[in-house]
């Protein structure tokens, strides 16, 4: 070989030979070997420095760095390089965080990790919703048509009647007897795809959003396979849990289950209103009928009641919302979905246009019926308890689940006070009422009552007509009957807590610039007063119209004070000082004490509202008139104590105490309205023994008359009107009672105060004798009305002509006031102020046998002047006024 050929060049580490040899060395030599040619690499004369083949490789390598100086480095400082490289090297089944990436790169989840874990979750989401549809068991109708009754206890846990429920309401129809009408009508209405989709509309459901959102009629967002579904569940809790196991058993059912057998079932366990749960029940409820004889028009508003009966049944529903289920509201709403689904048949094809041309007539159902083991007083306690528990239990249990039944409801009701008002009104019925005799008068004759325990507020006893299978308003709830004077211990309590206002001051003025009244306190009792406002001023409608307040029978009292005016039941002082008060503090105050403000509450800006032209029921005035009993103590009245399900406790009625008065107010009410029993119109109300606070009442025209009072264990309101009562007659007006039972006209003293008197007796006997607390002095006496602090000596009465009274008029001479010299124990006259109120108690003193004498009251009987019923504030006492010259604006109540 030549010299000058050079060798190649060979790998620093000695080429293949060295290899070989190497290879043929023992381990440990070799790495030795290893170890020493690193050392000698051409990189140890650059510090340790890499080299690299490129610059991009070494800007690669740049970035890097801090990722690798953060990853560790050895004692010298130096980075220990390779260990990000044997950590990445492990395979891991989750690569989270992500190995081999830094900073917030190493949390961000690769697009594998996402999309494996969704299919993941899908997959376990499918095999649960299938595990669950193999689960889920479709509902057995049958069985669910065996509805059980509710259970009525008496207050002594004796069983009062079973009733709401039960096979009677719940007669299954095969799918060929449920009328075609029934179930073309309920497909246009509710559900148009019903025959064609797999029990799950989402077409409907947008559908359904989007006309409400344009405010018009709508199919439900549920189809009827939903419907049925969900009407099937025992339990209607609205929890995620329940609509999901919902959601499963409608898609098998509409796999599983026929057509014809779901619009069956739904048919058959829907549930109406009036407590009928099915198409046959509803049929015989509303029309008398069985279902095979429904006609087009008749099925178009049945279906029109599954939307809601509450809200469609021309009844009306208000115990359930007394705003928007009155009767008008829902004859408005039934009237217009039930030619809403006629026009929707048609366009369906299921109706021709020439049938739909045929009913043009609304086809008004007939009113509510009660089963005749609800018969008498029965019916409308059931109805009491049912509306209580409805509207004050906390599980939300609906009308719709009660109707299923299974429940037992515990009252307050008192079986033998029941029964004892029940005679009561019933010895006044056959005794004085004789529609044979005189048809034009006695005819549609009403009595309503309730009684309250004033210590709790439970209500132990009502009337509510002759029978509840009969007469199917309840008179001891809400009838539209005006209270009367029955108003006037309000006016009273808010002249006592609130004050009489300074004519100086504002309209709206504070406590301090009030001044407490004492019942001491003298008002103008004048007929036909002339009514100022607080500051002095005539007060005038809007029309410019004075209000000349009238008394009855047309009485000048002169300057009386006001516990001789509530004794009398004068109006005018009354009138007056409501304006001096405030009649907005007045309806405080007939709130505060129990009394609603709702739609039962009148007008309060006019001057004869302090005299009754509001109508509570019965049993609101009793429970108002119970907080004066217990010295300011609020409870409101209730018909429920206690709620089982399946042998559960589902509601308990805890009773709660407010203050509406404080006692000193309360008890001074209190003992104007014992003087009002001792002495005044309230006499046939006296219970030898016994304490007992009341208040007369009747209103314009005659048209209805209340007693109502108290001992300190038992508050009892009593009312008597004339109403037609033709349940389909929405406009119900209330008749005269002129000549009823054979009076002359019918006031608070005749027989409201006899039923009260006879059922109290009865009511409080065997109980303890228990009086009512002393009044401590409250307020100033005031003076109002233009009555002056020198009162006249003597009273001129001027009974008119027509003058209505519970005892004949007094005579000519009755304008003379007796000698002064009267001792205490016999009479005061009713000018002679320190004889009859030098002692804040008043007492069997105030106004005696000579005042009664002088004013008609003849011995403390009612006369008459507290009644007669001039009163107006409804539409019919307008009118009446107007036509006696008074232009509508005068207003009375005895």
């Amino acid at each position: 070989m030549s010299e000058h050929r050079r060798k190649a060049p060979q790998p620093q580490g000695g080429g293949r030979a060295a290899a070989r040899r190497a290879a043929q060395q023992p381990a440990g030599r070799r790495n030795e070997a290893s170890r020493r040619a690193t050392s000698e690499s051409p990189s140890e004369a650059h510090g340790d420095e890499p080299v690299f083949g490129s610059r991009a490789e070494a800007r690669r390598a740049a970035q890097r760095g801090g990722g690798r100086r953060r990853g560790g480095g050895d004692s010298s400082g130096h980075e220990v390089r390779g260990r990000g490289r044997a950590d990445s090297g492990k395979k891991r089944f989750i690569d989270y965080p992500r190995a081999g990436k830094y900073g917030f790169r190493r949390w961000v989840p690769s697009w594998r990790l996402v999309s494996g874990l969704c299919l993941g979750f899908l997959g376990l989401l499918m095999g649960a919703a299938g595990l669950a549809y193999a689960l889920v068991v479709p509902p057995e109708v049958k069985d669910l048509a065996k509805a059980q009754n509710n259970v009525y206890y008496w207050a002594d846990d004796t069983q009062m009647v079973a009733a709401g429920g039960g096979e009677a309401n719940r007669q299954s129809l095969d799918y060929a007897q449920i009328p075609v009408a029934m179930r073309n009508a309920v497909i246009s209405a509710e559900n148009k795809s019903f025959e064609t989709d797999s029990g799950i509309d989402p077409m409907g459901i947008a559908r359904a959003f989007y006309n409400m959102a344009r405010g018009g009629d709508t199919q439900g967002g549920s189809t009827i396979t939903q419907q049925y579904v969900k009407n099937s569940r025992l339990t209607q809790d609205q929890t995620l849990s329940r609509k999901f196991k919902e959601l499963f058993i409608t898609l098998k059912v509409g796999e599983t289950v026929g057509k014809k057998e779901i619009m069956e079932g739904y048919l058959n366990i829907s549930y109406y209103g009036r407590g009928a749960s099915g198409l046959q029940a509803a049929a015989r409820t509303y029309y008398n009928k069985d279902a095979t004889d429904l006609n087009e028009s008749e099925c178009a508003f049945l279906a029109t009641l599954l939307k809601g009966a509450s809200y469609y049944d021309p009844a009306g529903a208000e115990d359930i919302d007394p705003v928007q289920a009155t009767p008008e509201k829902n004859t408005e709403r039934a009237k217009r979905r039930w030619s809403w689904i006629l026009d929707e048949e048609v366009k369906d094809g299921r109706l021709s246009a020439a049938k739909r041309a045929t009913f043009t007539e609304f086809p008004m159902p007939g009113p509510p019926k009660k089963e005749a083991k609800l018969a008498g007083q029965t019916g409308y306690l059931v109805d009491l308890a049912t509306k209580y528990f409805l509207a004050h239990n906390d599980k939300g249990v609906t009308e719709k689940e009660l109707a299923q039944g299974g429940y037992e409801i515990h009252t307050t009701f008192d079986k033998k006070k029941v029964s004892q008002l029940e005679k009561s009104v019933n010895k006044v019925y056959k005794a004085k009422i004789d529609v044979k005799k005189r048809p034009d008068l006695d005819s549609h004759v009403q009595f309503g009552g309730a009684s309250v325990d004033t210590k709790t507020g439970a209500i132990i006893a009502t009337y509510g007509g002759q029978d509840a299978t009969q007469h199917y308003t309840n008179n001891a709830d809400a009838t539209g009957a005006q209270v009367g004077s029955t108003f006037k211990p309000f006016v009273l309590a808010a002249a006592m807590q609130y004050g009489k206002r300074d004519p100086e001051g504002g309209e709206q003025q504070s406590e301090s610039e009030r001044t407490p009244v004492s019942p001491k306190s003298m008002y103008n009792g004048d007929n036909e007063l002339k009514i100022n406002n607080y500051d002095g001023s005539v007060w005038q409608n809007e029309d410019g119209e004075q209000w000349l307040q009238p008394n009855d029978g047309d009485h000048n009292y002169g300057d009386v004070t006001l516990r001789y005016a509530m004794q009398e039941s004068a109006n005018s002082p009354y009138v007056q000082l409501g304006m001096d008060v405030g009649t907005d503090k007045v309806k405080e105050a007939a709130v505060a004490a129990g009394l609603r403000d709702d739609d039962y509450m009148a007008n309060s800006t006019v001057p004869s509202f302090s005299i009754g032209t509001s109508s509570p029921s019965a049993i609101r005035m009793a429970g108002a008139y119970a907080t004066f009993a217990t010295s300011g103590k609020q409870r409101e009245p209730f018909s429920v104590t206690e709620v089982k399900h399946e042998g559960e406790v589902i509601y308990q009625h805890d009773t709660v105490s407010e203050t509406g008065f404080p006692s000193v107010v309360a008890d001074n009410v209190t003992d104007v309205l014992k003087n009002v029993v001792e002495n005044g119109t309230g006499t046939p109300a006296q219970i030898p023994g016994r304490d007992v606070a009341g208040k007369t009442g009747t209103t314009d025209g005659n048209k209805s008359a209340w007693f109502v009072g108290y001992t300190p264990q038992i508050s009892t309101a009593v009312s008597m009107f004339r109403m037609d009562d033709d349940a389909t007659n929405k406009n119900r007006k209330f008749l005269e009672m002129y000549g009823t039972g054979d009076e002359e006209a019918i006031h608070g003293a005749s027989f409201p105060a006899q039923i009260w008197h006879d059922y109290m007796t009865g009511a409080v006997k065997g109980t303890k004798v228990v009086n009512f607390p002393k009044p401590e002095p409250i307020g100033e006496k005031v003076y109002g009305g233009g009555a002056s602090p020198s009162p006249s000596p003597s009273l001129s009465v001027t009974p008119s002509p027509s003058e209505s009274s519970e005892e004949p008029p007094p005579s000519p001479s009755a304008s003379t006031p007796s000698s002064p010299t009267s001792s205490p124990s016999e009479t005061c006259a009713p000018n002679d102020w320190e004889c009859k109120f030098g002692d804040q108690d008043g007492g069997a003193t105030d106004g005696n046998d000579n005042a009664g004498t002088t004013d008609g009251a003849d011995g403390g009987t009612d006369t008459g002047t507290s009644e007669g019923g001039t009163d107006t504030g409804t539409t019919e006492g307008t009118t009446e006024g107007e036509e006696n010259g008074r232009g509508g604006i005068l207003g009375g109540g005895g």
